[in-house]
């Protein structure tokens, strides 16, 4: 089958090539690929930036985010069939959706949201359930709490407006001036130009999600009330991480010292920092597709690439303009 593979970490490591199907476990479902969408995260993974905790072995298929139809299940499958139009964000070290097929734990699958066709149920699982797990999982969000959102009109930010909105928060986002129109219409209710500097306006917030890092972290940690939250999706990565990934101790070690800094600046202000790795979920992909086809999500995508301009689509997202997420169609 056709695939896009790293062959080697770095920048110009992703190659098509074929390769063989892959081998149906006795839980596992073969998903024929529809689209898949391309996410920051498959540039740090094909750039061997979690080389030391996701032990890949190359060369292997790249690919986060997958919609598709059911072709084969395993022996141990009870809630697929063949035919099922599903979609999923597979486990770590059993991604490669930029392929005509993939192998997929059935715990990491769900049905498509039947108001979303293949090529859109794409562009959210991954950035959904980053949503879902900062919002519900970390920060507990209730009614009437305020929210930070960076980066309001990319995929994620686009998809975590939409959820703290609909859970009752206050949201404000930062995002350029053309943009602003956009981020408003999906929620939220104060917009701050990206090139301004977002702590002279803003304070008293209960949770920020940030995607930018750096600077633009510890500015966040800043705006934030005492005892909020401050979650980061780009690092600095933090002992829970590697608790996460079940890593030796001596990980867990090293990523103290990674975000010491960070962690010491929040103890400071009596907030709180955390490091988080979106975990697959079939469980609330299930819930999220409920939550797309009663309207209160929606996915926001910038533009479609074919499967042969796969190079193509990572070059567009790595330029960082997108607004929403950009979708690989294969057929």
């Amino acid at each position: 089958m056709k695939a896009f593979v790293v062959e080697q970490y770095g920048k110009d490591g992703l190659r098509a090539a074929e390769v063989a199907e892959p081998e149906v476990g006795e839980d596992d479902v073969l998903v024929k690929v529809s689209a898949a969408s391309v996410n920051p995260l498959d540039k740090m993974v094909r750039n061997g930036e979690f080389k030391q905790l996701l032990k890949y072995r190359t060369p292997f298929v790249l690919g986060h985010d997958v919609a598709g139809v059911v072709t084969r299940v395993g022996s141990a499958v009870g809630d697929f069939q063949v035919g099922d139009e599903v979609y999923a964000r597979p486990r770590d070290l059993r991604i490669g959706t930029f392929a005509d097929y993939i192998a997929i734990d059935q715990d990491d699958v769900a049905r498509k949201p039947a108001s979303l066709t293949l090529h859109e149920a794409a562009a959210v699982p991954l950035v959904s359930l980053a949503a879902w797990q900062a919002l519900v999982d970390r920060a507990h969000l209730k009614p009437g709490q305020k929210v930070l959102v960076h980066a309001g009109s990319g995929g994620l930010g686009s998809t975590v407006i939409q959820l703290a909105k609909h859970l009752g928060a206050t949201v404000a986002t930062t995002a350029s001036g053309q943009n602003a129109e956009l981020v408003r219409r999906l929620g939220a209710d104060i917009v701050v130009d990206y090139k301004k500097d977002f702590a002279d306006v803003l304070s008293g917030y209960d949770v920020v999600l940030d995607s930018l890092g750096g600077e633009n972290l510890q500015k966040s940690l800043t705006v934030l009330k005492p005892g909020g939250q401050a979650i980061s999706v780009t690092g600095p990565p933090d002992p829970g991480f590697a608790k996460q990934l079940g890593a030796p101790q001596f990980i867990g070690v090293v990523m103290g010292l990674l975000s010491r800094k960070v962690h010491k600046q929040a103890r400071k202000l009596g907030v709180s920092y955390s490091f988080l790795f979106m975990q697959s979920n079939g469980a609330q992909l299930r819930e999220l597709a409920a939550l797309y086809d009663a309207g209160h999500l929606r996915p926001i995508i910038d533009k479609t690439f074919p499967f042969d301009q796969t190079l193509q689509a990572l070059a567009y997202v790595e330029q960082g303009r997108a607004n929403g997420k950009v979708v690989i169609t294969l057929n």
